[in-house]
């Protein structure tokens, strides 16, 4: 019993000390940083990574599974967003690497197994000693119960990986369920000791309160950030670790806004205004929105029919049907369609069979690559990850020509944009951190009591 509980406390502690192995494969094939990000992800067992768009994060991911698969002699299971999984086939095969397949419906013979996030129910993960989870963000997308089970799967293995661009700016939840996720700090255990709130308190439940808002203690910002590189490595672009950006050059980006006026100015405390004037609450948001759908659809269509291949990103249902209409040449990606029927398309969108595309960021805004197609229309919104993921689609490395973003919105969703600037300066900063701690070696430890105890003179020592 005793031993059982001293197991349990062991299994408690919060550390950096490497869980992984000695690295047994490496392709000759890959550049410097990604030997030197897979060497270190290897050895620590248990690790987030953290790579910009086209930096190689799926052989990466490829080369952990081949060294994990022969230490363990266990298939090893890389679980991907939709019609993402082909892109690893393909990429096997550059690399020469043959043991692996695509499983739909949890059976398989190889020791390098992909499958969908939305296909993880037909797996066991008694059958695995490492997961690795590709665009680990996706999690926020999808309902409570789903993450739950991906969450539990990635627990109840010795080996685990996150890998993703990017962590969304200021998103310390994200940061702190990949730690617990990990088997590092908890999520709780990170608020206690890096953070403060305005209500000075922390909820045992893990859920905020309204109007609460946590922010780094001022004296733990480096330590916080030291933390997080303990457990992690982030890279923007090769120099960042060290090696040369020579064949990492992005091509040039151009945003393009084009603001379309609202012609039925929604009314603000029951009076009409003469102008469109800024949207600030949800409830006049939502109406800016729905008042200015036909606008900004018939501007969206106008900006792609000057190019061959393009990707118009809505968010309502509303927007999709408009456009379905107004371009004929399109095919739409709905929430409601069967998975395969998702797939199929976008398989033939990549390979260039569809040339215009109609889809969500909640849908397909993670881990595709379409460098084969350089414009994309985009109806902002207040979040910077899934414009960020959006214009990533296009815009990375291995994109030989300039990318066009353009982002369409009527005269009253001015201070979205506001927003979206702010939050694209907060994720460089937090890059930025992230980047400069990555070869930091920071331990969270306890400090022991090591003074002679003293005895009040009326206490007999004996």
């Amino acid at each position: 019993m005793q031993t059982d509980y001293l197991e349990f406390l062991e299994k408690k502690k919060h550390n950096s000390i490497d869980y992984g192995i000695k690295t047994n494969y490496l392709p000759d094939l890959m550049f410097d940083y990604q030997k030197h990000v897979s060497e270190y992800a290897i050895k620590k067992g248990r690790c987030a990574v953290f790579l910009d768009t086209g930096l190689g994060k799926t052989i990466i991911e490829l080369t952990i599974a081949v060294n994990y698969a022969r230490h363990t002699n266990k298939p090893v299971l890389i679980i991907t967003p939709l019609a993402v999984a082909f892109q690893f086939i393909k990429e096997a095969e550059k690399f020469g690497i043959n043991d692996i397949e695509y499983s739909k419906d949890g059976k398989y013979k190889s020791k390098i197994v992909v499958c969908n996030y939305e296909r993880l129910e037909k797996f066991d993960s008694n059958d695995f000693e490492c997961v690795i989870l590709d665009e680990s963000s996706i999690l926020k997308n999808f309902e409570g119960s789903t993450k739950s089970q991906i969450t539990s799967f990635l627990k109840k293995v010795n080996y685990r990986f996150l890998f993703t661009a990017t962590p969304s700016p200021n998103d310390y939840i994200e940061l702190g369920t990949s730690s617990e996720a990990l088997g590092y700090l908890g999520y709780m255990d990170m608020l206690g000791k890096f953070f403060k709130n305005n209500q000075n308190t922390i909820k045992q439940s893990g859920q905020h309160r309204a109007g609460e808002e946590w922010y780094l203690k001022p004296h733990a910002e480096n330590d916080f950030w030291r933390w997080v590189a303990s457990w992690s490595i982030s890279c923007k672009k090769p120099s960042d670790l060290g090696f040369l950006d020579t064949i990492h050059i992005l091509p040039e980006l151009n945003e393009v806004q084009t603001v379309v006026r609202n012609v039925n100015p929604f009314a603000i405390n029951g009076q009409t205004s003469m102008f469109a004037l800024p949207a600030t609450g949800f409830a006049e948001i939502k109406a800016e929105v729905r008042a200015t759908i036909t606008q900004r659809c018939e501007m969206a269509v106008e900006k792609s029919l000057n190019h061959d291949c393009s990707v118009y990103w809505v968010n309502l249902n509303d927007e999709a049907s408009l456009i379905s209409d107004l371009d004929k040449n399109t095919f739409e990606i709905k929430g409601t369609m069967d998975i395969d029927k998702k797939e199929d398309i976008l398989l033939s969108f990549s390979k260039g069979e569809i040339k215009k595309l109609i889809t969500k960021t909640s849908i397909t805004a993670f881990g595709l690559n379409w460098q084969h197609c350089n414009h994309t229309t985009y109806f902002p919104t207040y979040s910077y990850e899934q414009y960020y993921q959006a214009v990533r689609r296009f815009w990375r490395f291995g994109q030989i020509n300039p990318v066009t973003v353009d982002l369409i919105l009527s005269d009253g969703q001015i201070r979205i944009m506001e927003s979206l600037l702010i939050k694209k300066d907060k994720a460089t900063i937090m890059f930025e951190k992230l980047i400069k701690n990555t070869n930091s070696n920071f331990k969270i430890s306890s400090k022991g009591f090591d003074n002679k105890i003293q005895f009040p003179s009326f206490i007999n020592k004996n």
